[in-house]
Formats: C-alpha cells, sequence, structure tokens
C-alpha cells in the first residue's frame, strides 16, 4: 500500500469544446519520424498507444507552420496543404482510441540554421525580432513589420489546416528560445516599435496570433499557449521579471481567446518567485493571476530534468511515488489543472494505467536510449555552442550552460 490516492487526478475536466476523460496528457516532445514533413505511420501508431494507455489528451511534437522560414529539416514536423494528408491520419490513430488531440504551432526563428537541408525551404531567410539566437549570437536578420503580418497569417492558416485534419485544437509554442519565445525575451528582443520594449508589446503578437485562430476556428476549436521563463542557452532566463509582467502577459492571451495556459518548467517542483512564496511555481502563478486553467509540467517523478537527461552521461532516477505525492499536494491546493507527462510516456505507454492503479512500482524507467533519433540529422546553432564550449552573455551575473539545440521539451 502506497498510502496514495490519485482518484482526484483522474476526474473529468472540460476544456474548450471537448471533455477530458482526466487530467494526464502528453506533451510536444521530438522523435524525427516524419518525411519531407509529413508524420510516419509510426508517429500516429505511438500516439495512439499512449491514449489506450489512458493519457487523455495528445500534443504533438512542435509542427511547423506553413511559412517558408519555420524550419528546413525534412524530420521535423510541418503542417502545410502537402502533408495534410498524413496529419488526417496521425489525428484518426488518436481518435479511434478515444483521444482528443492538439497540434503544436512552432515556429524556429533566429535558431534555424541558415542554407541547410534541401528544398526551397534551405535558402529562405532566418527570421527573428531581432536577428539574434541568443544574447551574442546573430543568426538571420530581424522580420520587417510586412513579415511579422506574414507570421502571423502563417500561425493562423495553419490552425485552419489542423483543424481540417480533423485536431480538437492547436497549442502555440512560444517557449525555449524559439521564434515566439524569442519575441518575448529581452535578450533576443531588441525592437523599439509596437513589438518591443515592455511586457505588453514583446506579447502582442502572440495575442494577435490567438485572436485569429479565434476568429478563424470558432469557439469550441481549443487554444493552448505554451510558453517557459527558462531556455535551451540560459536556463536563468526570465520574460516575466515579476508576478505583475506575467499577470499582464497572460491577460492580453486570455483576453485575445486563449483557453489554457501551459507552463513549461524544468523541475515542476521549483518555486518561480522564492522571494514572494516559497512553493508556487510558474504553473502556480499562472493559475493565480491568469484566469485559465492551466498545464503543470517538468520532471514528474525523476530527479533531472530532460535536457540533463539529453546532455549528461548519467540516467535520471525515477521515484513516481515520490512524484505523485507532490503533484497530489499541489494539484489539491488548486495550483494547476492538467498535467504533462513526456520522458515517463516516451518509456512506458502504460503510465497513466499503472498510476491509476498505484502500481508505480511497475512503471518501466525512462532510459536515455529511449529517445532514440531525437534530434534528426543535423545539429543546431546551441548544440553546436555547447559541443565548441561557448557560454552565453545576458549581463555580468547571468551565465547558462549551452544545450541541445531541437527542442526538447521539459517533461
Amino acid at each position: 500500500m502506497t498510502g496514495i490516492d490519485p482518484a482526484p487526478l483522474f476526474t473529468p475536466f472540460r476544456l474548450g469544446g471537448v471533455t477530458l476523460a482526466n487530467r494526464f496528457i502528453m506533451p510536444g516532445m521530438q522523435r524525427s519520424w516524419c518525411e519531407d514533413g509529413a508524420p510516419l505511420p509510426i508517429l500516429g501508431e505511438y500516439y495512439r498507444r499512449r491514449v489506450e494507455g489512458g493519457v487523455a489528451m495528445v500534443i504533438t511534437e512542435s509542427c511547423a507552420v506553413d511559412h517558408p522560414t519555420a524550419t528546413n529539416v525534412p524530420q521535423f514536423a510541418r503542417i502545410n496543404p502537402a502533408t495534410l494528408p498524413a496529419w488526417k491520419d496521425c489525428v484518426a490513430e488518436v481518435k479511434s482510441a478515444g483521444g482528443y488531440m492538439l497540434i503544436q504551432l512552432w515556429h524556429e526563428g533566429a535558431l534555424r540554421k541558415e542554407d541547410a537541408g534541401t528544398g526551397a525551404e534551405a535558402h529562405a531567410s532566418t527570421l527573428s525580432p531581432s536577428g539574434l539566437a541568443f544574447p551574442g549570437k546573430e543568426n538571420g536578420r530581424a522580420a520587417s513589420l510586412a513579415e511579422i503580418d506574414d507570421l502571423r497569417a502563417a500561425f493562423i492558416r495553419s490552425a485552419l489546416l489542423a483543424q481540417e485534419a480533423g485536431a480538437d485544437g492547436v497549442e502555440i509554442h512560444a517557449c525555449h528560445g524559439y521564434l515566439l519565445d524569442q519575441f518575448l525575451w529581452p535578450g533576443t528582443n531588441r525592437r523599439d516599435d509596437a513589438y518591443g520594449g515592455p511586457i505588453e508589446n514583446r506579447a502582442r503578437l502572440h495575442a494577435e496570433i490567438i485572436a485569429g485562430v479565434r476568429a478563424a476556428c470558432g469557439p469550441g476549436f481549443v487554444i493552448s499557449i505554451r510558453y517557459s521563463q527558462w531556455k535551451e542557452a540560459d536556463y536563468e532566463a526570465k520574460i516575466a521579471a515579476t508576478p505583475d509582467e506575467l499577470e499582464t502577459m497572460l491577460t492580453l492571451w486570455r483576453e485575445a481567446g486563449a483557453d489554457i495556459f501551459h507552463a513549461s518548467t524544468r523541475r515542476f517542483w521549483e518555486p518561480e518567485w522564492p522571494d514572494r512564496d516559497e512553493t508556487l511555481n510558474l504553473a502556480g502563478w499562472s493559475k493565480k493571476v491568469g484566469g485559465l486553467p492551466v498545464i503543470t509540467v517538468g520532471s514528474i517523478g525523476f530527479d533531472i530534468d530532460v535536457m540533463s537527461s539529453l546532455l549528461e552521461d548519467r540516467e535520471a532516477e525515477s521515484n513516481v511515488e515520490r512524484g505523485m505525492r507532490e503533484l497530489l499536494r499541489r494539484f489539491n491546493a488548486d495550483e494547476f489543472d492538467l498535467i504533462a507527462i513526456g520522458r515517463g510516456q516516451i518509456a512506458d505507454p502504460e503510465w497513466v494505467n499503472k498510476v491509476r492503479a498505484s502500481r508505480f512500482g511497475d512503471v518501466r524507467a525512462f532510459l536515455r536510449s529511449d529517445l532514440g533519433t531525437f534530434d534528426g540529422e543535423g545539429t543546431s546553432l546551441i548544440e553546436d555552442a555547447h559541443k565548441a564550449g561557448q557560454r552565453v552573455d545576458q549581463g555580468a551575473d547571468q551565465r547558462a550552460d549551452q544545450d541541445a539545440g531541437r527542442d526538447a521539451g521539459d517533461a
């Protein structure tokens, strides 16, 4: 007997136009099982097995929007008219098992490698707010206002394609140092127009995208937005320096039409502003000030975060029971509504069902080898920097290790 009752996490939850059977979702975690951006059948089968294993909703790996500058790596997912039939098949796999699905819309921004890959995308310009991959690293150029209009339209157009594919909604990727996060982070956004400066300007494009998706796709279509303080290039970075800035940002997005906030953290048990609250993490603060449901995530059941799993020559110690005890404490304190489990479900498709039955000791432990071809072919700017032993400068007191550059998520 464990003394843990997981039943509260297996209650239904209404999100937009769908009702989830429980509080567990699968977040975006890259597998690179795509060909020219189209998901291969193995990806749909992989998602279906997790739904059969108990998860209520799947969020796809980051999927490049229908814009030539979004990515130039053929193994990374893309959504456009050419890949739409494959996405229909992928969504159908999830629906066949009774699950729901969001397609995560993403753009690499200045983390895109120029003149890499093949096809028309290979030689497109690399666009970002200010031509910075991270402080001190120039790559590509700043997008003009007309190009920002085009980027916004690409996210909205891609949401319509996701809806046509049968997805229940989309998640707007604005985390971990990629394009929309580059707008949020003062370290990569040096603009002096309506999209730079104070947080309400840095969060403006995201609000415009959300409002556009809501207008195009209707009231029942789920819109999640995923954001993070940390970057793959700087673990100590912050897009919101204070809870007040967080509230300003989230209020803009809520009023634009978002349904749920996905607060990405590396370790869910760490407080965001310990001088203000000794336990409340980013998800808890988002629930407190944002006025919408919240997804929590970050090394649930593990002792190290996903970036450490990728980069360090050691395995994560798995203790699902201990993680569930702390998770339930926070859930009962109303700090979040849904839980994203990444590495746990990569390792064990029955993770959720085993937790439901309190069979914590039967959960298969995650191994680094489970990631397989995680990064596809080639390396990112951040991975190159890591291998060269470079560091990010963001003032005299802020330095952070460079990390593996394909979006790993945080689970």
